[in-house]
C-alpha cells in the first residue's frame, strides 16, 4: 500500500481514522492502532481501536474507553494510548496520560485499564503519580524477556525517568533511571539488534521541532547524548510510535508522526499523519528523510519512500 503524507487515514465504513497521539501493537495477523478521538478543543470521547492486516485498510473495531467508563473520566484530559499484552495474566493493559480539564493541567497522573481481548471494552483501574512523580506525556515498552518499562517526562517536563513495571504490569516496582534536563516528550522507544532507542521531542506543545533520539545496550543505560533525527520540525511531525514492521524477507522500522491541526487552528480531530521509515547507517545511529509517499509491504516487511 500507498500513504500520502499530510492526509489521513479513512477507514472501511467511510470514516476518518482518529489515531492520533496513538500505537500499535499486532496481534496474530492485524495490527491493532489505538488513537485519540475528542471533542472539538475539548476533553476526550474515547480511545477508538482499529485493525489492519495491511496497514492500510483500517477497520473499526470498538471503543476501547470512553468518558462513560469511569467518574473520573468524565471531562478529562486522555492523551497517548498505548497497550502491550501481559502473557502472564493474559490481560492487555492500555496505559493513558490523564490531565484534569480544562488547563490548567495539573493531575499529571498515569492511568491504566485492562481488558482480556486486545480490541474489547477495557476495565479502567485507575491513575496515579509514578512513585510521587508528576507525569506528563509517557510511554511504554515490553522487552524481548517479558519485563515491562513507564517511561515518563518528569519534573516539569525538564527530564525522561525511566520505571520497571511489577510483574502484572499495573504497578511500579522501582525507578530505573532518570535522563537529566533533556527537555524530551512524545517519547517511543524500540530495540533492534540488542540496541535500545528513545526516539522523543521537544516540548513546544502543538508546535513541530527537532525530534532527537539516544540509544543504550540496557534500559539502565548508560545512555547516549541525543542526536538530531530528520529536520527542525521533523517534517512537521510529533513522533508518536516506532512500528516494527516484520515481514517474510526484512523487518523495517516506520516512524508514526502527527501532524497537530491545531497551529494552523483546527481542532485535534483534524490532524493528519506523517509516516516514515527509519534507516540505520549503524548498529547505534538513525537517519530520516522526507518522502511524499510512503509505500509499505506488510506481507515483506519492506518500506520504501516515494516521490
Amino acid at each position: 500500500m500507498t500513504f500520502t503524507n499530510g492526509t489521513q487515514f479513512i477507514n472501511t465504513a467511510g470514516d476518518a481514522v482518529h489515531g492520533h497521539g496513538g500505537s500499535m501493537i499486532k496481534v496474530g495477523g492485524y495490527y491493532y492502532w489505538f488513537g485519540e478521538n475528542t471533542y472539538p478543543n475539548g476533553p476526550f470521547a474515547s480511545i477508538p481501536v482499529y485493525r489492519s492486516t495491511d496497514l492500510h485498510a483500517w477497520e473499526f473495531r470498538n471503543s476501547a474507553l470512553s468518558q462513560t467508563s469511569a467518574a473520573e473520566l468524565q471531562n478529562a484530559g486522555v492523551w497517548r494510548p498505548r497497550v502491550i499484552c501481559n502473557a502472564r495474566t493474559r490481560q492487555y493493559v492500555l496505559f493513558l496520560r490523564k490531565e484534569n480539564y480544562p488547563s490548567p493541567m495539573t493531575e499529571n497522573k498515569v492511568a491504566i485499564a485492562t481488558s482480556p481481548t486486545v480490541d474489547g471494552n477495557y476495565t479502567y483501574r485507575g491513575s496515579f503519580r509514578p512513585m510521587g512523580y508528576r507525569s506528563f506525556d509517557m510511554n511504554v515498552f515490553r522487552d524481548t524477556d517479558g519485563q515491562a518499562y513507564l517511561i515518563s517526562t518528569t519534573n516539569d517536563q525538564k527530564d525522561l525517568t525511566i520505571f520497571r513495571l511489577t510483574p502484572d504490569y499495573l504497578s511500579i516496582a522501582a525507578r530505573v533511571t532518570t535522563l537529566h534536563s533533556v527537555r524530551r516528550e512524545a517519547q517511543s522507544i524500540f530495540k533492534r539488534n540488542g540496541v535500545y532507542f528513545l526516539v522523543t521531542s521537544g516540548t513546544t506543545g502543538w508546535n513541530p521541532n527537532q525530534q532527537k533520539y539516544a540509544t543504550a545496550t540496557s534500559m539502565a543505560g548508560p545512555w547516549s547524548g541525543m542526536a538530531n533525527l530528520g529536520d527542525s520540525t521533523a517534517y512537521n511531525s510529533q513522533v508518536t510510535h516506532i512500528l516494527p514492521v516484520q515481514g517474510s524477507r526484512t523487518t523495517s522500522y516506520l516512524y508514526l508522526g502527527d501532524r497537530w491541526a491545531q497551529p494552523r487552528g483546527g481542532n485535534h480531530n483534524d490532524s493528519t499523519y506523517v509516516w516514515l521509515p527509519l534507516r540505520f547507517p549503524s548498529n547505534t545511529s538513525l537517519t530520516m528523510a522526507w518522502h511524499p509517499k510512503v509505500t509499505i509491504n506488510a506481507d515483506t516487511g519492506v518500506v520504501w519512500g516515494t516521490s
